[in-house]
């Protein structure tokens, strides 16, 4: 078995990206080769929370970043994790949107994820916030998972 990877709203987002800038274009392409990868490597877990953002998504996106997160299993949204989201908040880990990336990454942490993969640079996968993020953690009594992109995780397989 590898590893527990959260599989974040963004990842299937990208999966299916269509715009045409030749940035939106490479994230689409590195989440395809990242994911053809785990899937047979790794244990890909998501929650309904990702379900409920994909929700929002316009058709026929939609459909096919759900279709996607089919064969994954879903984690449990827990009273633990809602108080995380709640510390979290209060401590400016997350932006005060508890269903959103505060849930993310606090499911991701009382699951006990290796990984949270995600290609939200501004508040997951942002080196500048990591060590905060560990702080509050680490004070809470529990561990990080890694916070990383898809490329990153390409990079670190090859």
């Amino acid at each position: 078995m590898g590893q527990l990877i959260y599989v974040e709203t963004s990842i299937p987002s990208f999966y299916f990206e269509t715009r045409p800038a030749a940035q939106m274009q490479a994230r689409r392409e590195w989440t395809r080769e990242w994911w053809h990868i785990a899937i047979l490597r790794d244990d890909l877990v998501t929650s309904l929370g990702v379900i409920n953002e994909l929700n929002h998504t316009p058709e026929p996106k939609r459909s096919e970043c759900l279709e996607l997160l089919d064969s994954l299993s879903f984690l449990d949204i827990t009273e633990e994790a809602d108080d995380l989201v709640e510390a979290y908040i209060i401590n400016k880990v997350m932006p005060a949107d508890a269903a959103g990336d505060a849930l993310h990454l606090a499911l991701a942490t009382i699951h006990q994820c290796d990984i949270l993969v995600s290609w939200n640079c501004r508040h997951i996968a942002n080196a500048n916030k990591t060590p905060h993020i560990r702080r509050i953690n680490g004070r809470l009594g529990y561990e990080t998972p890694v916070l990383i992109t898809p490329l990153e995780l390409l990079n670190q397989k090859l």
